[in-house]
């Protein structure tokens, strides 16, 4: 069964989650976050388990996710490598601050704020899910969208 062409098929976003755990934060680069209710409005987001910030993502803790144009690759780099714990990761970047004082990049197409209602364990990833409590669009412009050529990696 050869799946990995045509699940790299599948469309997806590429956003930059946001949060924070006691004086520290961080950013990471994150592809698989989907809309998941209306009533009240809800979306998921898949963390792999080796990241450090899924353990910051529990019940009620904040998070952002911030929705990249297509105009901001530059940030894919900045973010995809990750950071380690206590390194900073907005170093150069201009930052405002959500209602809840998470960092929001401040040139995105928009912020979601959210708060953790439930998680999954999904394999090598963990399903956050979150209920989006605010958020503003920043500036129009068409969002960054990701196609991968082997659905088994990023």
């Amino acid at each position: 069964m050869d799946i990995a062409p045509i699940l790299g098929q599948i469309p997806s976003g590429l956003f930059i989650v946001t949060a924070r755990q006691g004086g520290h934060e961080t950013g990471m680069l994150a592809s698989w976050v989907m809309q998941a209710g209306f009533e009240p409005p809800m979306l998921t987001v898949a963390v792999n388990h080796a990241r450090y910030v899924a353990e910051w993502l529990t019940l009620d803790a904040p998070f952002v996710v911030n929705v990249l144009a297509g105009d901001q690759r530059r940030l894919l780099s900045h973010f995809g490598r990750g950071f380690a714990p206590g390194e900073p990761a907005f170093t150069g970047l201009e930052i405002e601050r959500s209602t809840r004082d998470l960092p929001v990049l401040a040139d995105v197409l928009g912020h979601l704020e959210c708060v953790v209602k439930g998680n999954l364990a999904s394999g090598d990833h963990r399903i956050v899910l979150g209920e989006i409590v605010g958020g503003r669009r920043h500036r129009d412009g068409e969002p960054l969208v990701h196609v991968r050529a082997n659905g088994l990696k990023y």
